[in-house]
């Protein structure tokens, strides 16, 4: 007999080591399965984080655009820039409620 033979012999004789070999298959397994990274629940947060401050930036900044371009044609500086600032401020917020009362997918 070679040694390749010799070391390619089934481990199959002894009860314990056919114990031992399934537990170690099903620790693998389980090691395999807690490692797998998260990505779905992070990356949804991660969008969720990026709607809501895109939210936030375009009410405000969008109010601000509109009450300057009124301002500059009504000439009721600063009014029309505060009071569509405030709009811009409310709709962001209330559109950030809404989806935060959104259930996640």
């Amino acid at each position: 007999m070679s040694e390749d033979e010799t070391a390619r012999e089934p481990i199959g004789e002894d009860a314990r080591i056919d114990a031992l070999d399934e537990r170690l298959k099903a620790a693998r397994e389980r090691e395999v399965q807690r490692n797998k990274p998260q990505v779905q629940g992070a990356d949804a947060n991660y969008r969720t984080g990026n709607r809501v401050l895109a939210e936030l930036l375009g009410g405000i900044g969008g109010g601000a655009l509109i009450g300057w371009v009124i301002d500059r044609f009504a000439g009721s500086s600063p009014w029309g820039l505060l009071v569509m600032m405030f709009l811009g401020i409310v709709v962001a917020f209330r559109n950030i409620i809404r989806i935060s009362n959104q259930r996640p997918d």
